[in-house]
């Protein structure tokens, strides 16, 4: 066996022990006795191979003990040195400086609490509760960094094919937040509980919230860097707009050191890049001819950005092709990025509802139904969210098709009068 597989095996056999129940003081032991320097790229390999091979272990099972296997590693992971990481604007640092602001949040929260427990609510000083309320608000932004690393980095590490990390993380990442959505109701109903089972509530968040910390650092972080291109970092760079940023947002812009900006030439082998690609052709003018009429190249793809729709297609394989890039200024309700393109949609949820998704998917190619309709209501804006099953004309099952779209205005027009004239027509302007 060849020396890095072998490693890795050692690697494996020591988790198992841990998940069928060994004593982690003793596993501990073994694992500082014949392991340093320990590589992220290992550690990634390993919890594959973990859940992959017929070990009886779902990836379920590796989130349970996710901290256990943490613990083990923390002290013993080698580190990846790239300069250009350090650099403001780089996804890199704006990750590390993030999770800086939220341990000071942290820090911030538990000395509210501490001030709190001091004394009985009658004697509670002014602003000392609103103070608390508002710290938690601004820590709740870590929603931010969670929804950029599972929506833009995991498409890409499951490019290199770490399909473990990202499915493991992304699951103990919706245990924080349901542990954070429980501390702060519990916090915005003081003074009428317990201040004792706040204070519980909030340490179990921040235990699982200050694991997941070191993580990203200690283990996500050192894969990407030992595995990502330039362009990856760039494409990252680019798409986390769209998902904002938490506490702490870039001064800068990242560029990288060279000349040619270019991103370098695609993978060939890849079927994604084996397709016609209108953005590189010269004639935007061709026309294409439908049974209804034609359009221009330029026409179709100008007309979807500028439908008041959200527009995400997946093939009859599901895997995810399509999404509109709307020229509307308002935020994305559900942000779609060009790095998920190609990706399973499975891989596109999260795993608590990936069953849901799959029935969903199943309905529709089956034709038990011909849409689903969801909607939820948020921060002043009401959102449609539909799911078609794309059909040709035999019948053949050809894709899903999502449409997600804001109806609030929509309601503001029930009880107004008809409206004819053009806008610049009317005598209210």
């Amino acid at each position: 066996m060849h020396q890095d597989n072998k490693r890795i095996s050692n690697l494996k056999d020591i988790l198992l022990r841990l998940h069928q129940g060994a004593d982690p003081k003793t596993v501990q032991e073994d694992f500082n006795r014949h392991f340093t320097g320990v590589s992220a790229i290992e550690i990634s390999m390993m919890e594959h191979q973990l859940i992959s091979e017929d070990n009886e272990i779902t990836f379920e099972d590796v989130m349970k003990l996710c901290n256990v296997h943490a613990n083990l590693f923390k002290g013993a992971i080698h580190d990846n040195d790239i300069a250009d990481a350090d650099l403001p604007g780089h996804p890199v640092r704006v990750l590390k400086d993030e999770n800086l602001a939220f341990q000071a949040s942290l820090m911030r929260i538990n000395r509210l609490l501490d001030n709190l427990e001091a004394s009985p609510p009658a004697q509670w000083e002014d602003g000392l509760l609103d103070g608390l309320k508002k710290q938690m608000k601004i820590l709740g932004q870590f929603k931010r960094h969670y929804n950029r690393k599972e929506e833009v980095i995991f498409p890409i590490m499951e490019r290199y094919g770490h399909n473990a990390p990202p499915k493991v993380m992304w699951g103990v990442d919706d245990e924080i937040r349901d542990l954070y959505t429980q501390s702060l109701k519990s916090i915005e109903d003081l003074p009428d509980t317990d201040i004792k089972e706040v204070k519980r509530k909030f340490q179990l968040f921040e235990v699982e919230f200050r694991e997941m910390i070191f993580k990203e650092e200690a283990i996500l972080i050192q894969i990407l860097l030992e595995i990502l291109t330039e362009d990856d970092w760039l494409t990252i760079a680019e798409n986390s707009e769209d998902y904002g940023y938490a506490i702490v947002k870039p001064t800068e812009k990242w560029q990288p050191k060279r000349e040619n900006l270019e991103k370098s030439e695609p993978d060939k082998t890849n079927p994604i890049n084996r397709i016609f690609d209108v953005t590189d052709t010269d004639d935007q003018n061709i026309k294409v001819k439908f049974e209804t009429g034609y359009l221009t190249l330029k026409e179709i793809d100008r007309i979807f950005d500028h439908l008041q729709l959200e527009i995400t297609y997946v093939s009859k394989d599901n895997f995810f092709t399509y999404f509109n890039n709307q020229v509307d200024p308002e935020p994305k309700i559900l942000p779609r990025n060009t790095s998920a393109i190609g990706r399973h949609v499975e891989k596109c949820h999260p795993p608590r509802v990936v069953e849901k998704v799959k029935r969903i998917f199943e309905n529709l190619q089956n034709k038990i139904t011909d849409r689903e309709t969801m909607w939820f209501s948020r921060n002043g804006f009401f959102a449609l969210i539909i799911y078609r099953g794309v059909y040709d004309k035999e019948g053949e099952f050809m894709g899903v098709l999502e449409t997600v779209q804001n109806i609030e205005p929509l309601f503001e027009l029930q009880n107004q009068p008809d409206q004819r004239q053009v806008s610049t027509d009317r005598s209210d302007t």
